[in-house]
């Protein structure tokens, strides 16, 4: 389980009676009871394993890497570089505990944060002594050193009534920066982060060196994932390097990589809640609860064939490397196409396809939202038809939904774009579907 290692050493620090009485480790135990940190589990075991770390003095455990792997379960040789999630939650964590402090826990003896640039836990005094004595020697000051000390404290109160004035008399644009329609569906659970899974490179690499499909149950097995190929018992040196390599790395495509800077771009406020992360790094249970983007087709990213099934226009696919992808029109409607066929490969001019699709996790827990292209240009092409207001207008248009209903609307849509040297351009809605779970 991804938090096993971090239930371990909370578990430790449970146990060990020196911090039990320590009025700083009692401090972080009514922080993450508090009800905002209940909302998060990933917050509240990363502010643990952090004071526990720092409170017992081993600060060379609180690294990027090493909070990764024992506190998200991330295998030993990740790369911290393509993989920022330990930032995106620490962030998260620092705006949470101004939250804290700032409310409920106003009176706490102690203020904890965390210094930018560090992971260590910091736990400062919040009694204002030296502000009394700085008080009490400006009154017996000479007047010269007097007004000399008043006037600094004045002009900063003046500032300080200014920015008040300023803030509640702000435009109302200012405080309305959510996420737009459809993005918006996802962040509905409070304070839970918005999980993009974006595509697996290497999968998709593979299945074309071995020119063989894989299942999603083939590709979540611990020999798949170490790089062993069922289908070639006998593989070459070289061909044991490459998959060793595709094995123990975290690649993605530039597709993925422009669909995520667009979703962090119009989410606004609420760009802080989205973390990312590897189709490799997911497991089943991850999806029993929470919101998802994800990024790719099934030969990309084989999560999104866990929902296949749902969606009326489906990825096929005949020979792994060899055949053109198409989607499939699983129930065409009058003027409907039964194959909608996209680009021969990636980086050719031509017509290419995606679908956007809204659907709920298994449990009804949350939602997911699917961006999928036949290709790489379609994919790209998904994400920048969302960024665009005129586009998410005619989108829902076309569905008939009144975004005023207090249930979330899921759906499909299929979308075409033209692609000229790999950059997909006048993109189109070609077909929609309302879902009914």
């Amino acid at each position: 389980m991804p938090l096993q290692n971090n239930t371990e050493s909370t578990r430790t620090a449970e146990a060990d009676p020196d911090l039990k009485s320590d009025a700083r480790w009692q401090l972080i135990e009514r922080i993450t009871a508090s009800p905002s940190f209940q909302k998060s589990a990933r917050i509240r075991d990363l502010l643990r394993y952090m004071a526990e770390r720092s409170l017992h003095g081993h600060v060379s455990d609180l690294t990027e890497h090493r909070i990764g792997s024992a506190v998200f379960g991330k295998p030993v040789d990740y790369s911290v570089v393509d993989d920022s999630s330990v930032r995106v939650h620490v962030r998260q964590l620092r705006l949470k505990l101004h939250e804290y402090f700032d409310g409920e826990g106003r009176a706490e003896p102690f203020v904890v944060e965390i210094p930018k640039g560090a992971y260590t836990t910091v736990f400062r005094n919040q009694e204002q002594r030296g502000s009394a004595a700085s008080l009490a020697e400006m009154t017996q000051a000479p007047p010269a050193r007097r007004w000399a000390q008043i006037v600094p404290w004045t002009l900063t109160a003046v500032f300080f009534l200014i920015s008040i004035l300023v803030w509640l008399f702000r435009p109302p644009t200012g405080a309305q920066e959510h996420a737009p329609w459809p993005l918006s569906s996802l962040f509905t659970l409070h304070d839970r982060e918005v999980q993009v899974v974006v595509a697996d490179a290497n999968y998709g690499m593979t299945r074309l060196l071995n020119e063989q499909p894989v299942t999603l149950d083939t590709y979540l097995r611990p020999s798949y994932r170490n790089g062993q190929d069922p289908s070639n018992p006998h593989p070459t040196e070289r061909e044991t390097r490459m998959m060793r390599y595709l094995s123990g790395s975290l690649l993605t495509s530039y597709a993925d990589l422009v669909v995520v800077s667009t979703l962090l771009r119009i989410s606004g406020s609420d760009r802080d809640l989205i973390a990312i992360r590897s189709a490799r790094e997911l497991r089943p249970r991850d999806l029993e609860g929470g919101n998802f983007v994800f990024v790719g087709s099934p030969g990309s990213n084989p999560w999104v064939s866990y929902f296949e099934n749902k969606l009326n226009f489906q990825e096929r696919e005949g020979v792994v490397g060899e055949s053109m992808k198409y989607f499939q029109n699983m129930h065409p409607r009058p003027g409907e196409q039964e194959k909608y066929q996209g680009l021969e490969f990636t980086g050719s001019s031509g017509e290419d396809y995606a679908t956007i699709s809204l659907l709920p996790v298994a449990n009804g827990h949350g939602s997911v939202l699917i961006l999928q292209g036949l290709q790489q240009e379609g994919t790209e092409a998904a994400g920048i038809f969302l960024s665009d207001p005129g586009n998410r207008q005619k989108l829902e248009q076309a569905l008939g939904i009144n975004r005023s209903a207090t249930q979330p609307v899921y759906f499909e849509a299929l979308i075409r774009t033209q692609a000229v040297a790999g950059a997909p351009n006048a993109t189109s809605i070609v077909a929609t579907r309302l879902l009914h779970p």
